[in-house]
């Protein structure tokens, strides 16, 4: 099944702190006052950790930005068109709010033009997950991926997007709010996880009826040109359902369904990660292919950094931030990772598939 696009009205961007910490409203008060910004948190009850969750805060500790990209220079020619048949094949890593970083990738590659509008012709444009949170304007984000993708599909090619586990995260905090949810470790809640993953009040006050509609029809899983096209570096996709279609269509219906703790579940097993790094991680990603179909897995979700153990002090002392050129392949050359940690002074990926030898 490939998920459609929605197209709404444009909303005029409000601009915010670029610090990339945890705001200050989520230490306000709360069980989870003393918490701070950690990467893809589920939060606790207490001291106790759900079984086989990962990252903790410690994992994925969140470096200061340097300045931010300019995005003033000269858009690249748009991407070259083959002669016959589909348009080149690109992917998008995690956006998470910056605007301004993803316009400026989408020019670089030629793909919008110096108006921010599509320029790429047939060319395909995938979207890898998790348009908001931690960054200044996320809902800015869905608004410039949902115009395009009308753009683009008038220009005969096309601009889609996966479900990432902020997705979910922002979908539950809109519906259920502060309504408890079974966590396999007490007591939680989607609002309180959405604050501690980094939730802006700006998006939320921000946040419309049309971007509820076209998140909560978001697909999962996607095969494109043998790229099995995924989320988050987890095997839980098999949890879903054997086929593209089955693991795509259980997710929306669990979404129709509207049950807080079964959305939680399905957050929760969206957050976890590093599932094909390490012993046995090419394994993990075979098992996933060997059942959806294509010849490598390209995800988003665990920044490129943290694959690689190039992480900053937990204090902050390193504030250089990582250093990412381009997308991570590993797991024995099945694995792209697409995530550049641009919440992180990483970079905002923007790739055109097949990667060259």
């Amino acid at each position: 099944m490939t998920q459609g696009a929605g197209q709404g009205p444009e909303v005029e961007r409000t601009a915010t702190l670029r610090d990339f910490r945890v705001p200050a409203y989520v230490h306000e008060t709360g069980p989870y006052a003393d918490s701070t910004h950690p990467g893809d948190v589920v939060p606790p009850h207490e001291e106790a950790v759900p079984e086989g969750y990962t990252p903790t805060e410690r994992d994925l500790p969140v470096i200061h930005r340097g300045d931010a990209p300019q995005t003033g220079a000269e858009p690249a020619a748009p991407a070259t068109q083959p002669a016959t048949g589909p348009g080149p094949l690109y992917v998008v890593g995690d956006v998470h709010g910056y605007l301004d970083e993803l316009v400026a990738a989408l020019q670089e590659q030629g793909l919008i033009d110096a108006d921010g509008q599509w320029c790429a012709g047939t060319t395909r444009l995938w979207f890898l997950g998790d348009f908001t949170d931690r960054g200044p304007d996320g809902i800015g984000v869905i608004d410039l991926v949902m115009r395009l993708s009308a753009e683009a599909a008038a220009a005969g090619g096309y601009c889609k997007a996966l479900m990432g586990n902020h997705e979910l995260l922002l979908l539950g905090a809109k519906r259920f709010g502060d309504t408890p949810v079974n966590s396999g470790a007490g007591t939680a809640t989607f609002q309180a996880a959405w604050l501690l993953n980094g939730g802006q009040k700006t998006d939320m006050d921000r946040l419309q009826d049309h971007h509820l509609q076209w998140m909560a029809r978001l697909d999962a899983v996607e095969e494109v040109d043998g790229h099995l096209l995924v989320h988050s570096d987890t095997t839980a996709y098999l949890d879903y359902g054997r086929s593209i279609e089955e693991v795509n269509d259980t997710i929306h219906e669990t979404l129709t369904r509207n049950d807080a703790d079964e959305v939680w579940d399905l957050f929760r097993k969206f957050t976890k990660r590093f599932s094909f790094r390490d012993e046995g991680g090419a394994d993990a990603v075979r098992s996933l292919l060997d059942t959806y179909g294509g010849t490598r897995i390209v995800h988003g979700h665990s920044p490129i950094p943290y694959l690689l153990g190039e992480v900053g002090s937990e204090d902050g002392e390193d504030e250089s931030g990582p250093v990412v050129d381009g997308p991570h392949v590993y797991a024995d050359g099945l694995a792209i990772a697409m995530d550049g940690g641009v919440t992180m002074a990483g970079k905002l990926l923007v790739q055109q598939l097949p990667l060259a030898d």
